[in-house]
């Protein structure tokens, strides 16, 4: 069972604009590719779980899921980033 969710993990991997795609590239570069693999081989795993128990679709959450869940703090690390390079940055939200 390990290897088949592992398979599907470095297929999600290869996958456009997706929640497991998403965490596969942010856990790989931190913890490697192959460790990365089996953690989402995990998620997956946790999916399906509860989509059997709770018999509910599948719904993607978005490869930006990451970024929209702790938006301040992206704001703030984008800021400090450009502020390191020389660039005086003022925001201003978007309607």
């Amino acid at each position: 069972m390990r290897a088949a969710l592992v398979e599907a993990a470095h297929s999600a991997a290869k996958t456009k604009n997706t929640y497991l795609s998403s965490q596969y590239q942010r856990l790989a570069a931190r913890i490697g590719k192959k460790r990365a693999a089996v953690a989402v081989g995990h998620t997956i795993l946790t999916i399906v779980y509860h989509l059997l128990n709770k018999r509910q679709l599948y719904v993607e959450l978005g490869a930006d899921y990451f970024d929209r869940r702790k938006k301040e703090i992206v704001i703030k690390q984008s800021i400090k980033r450009l502020e390191v390079l020389g660039c005086k940055v003022t925001v201003e939200a978007i309607a």
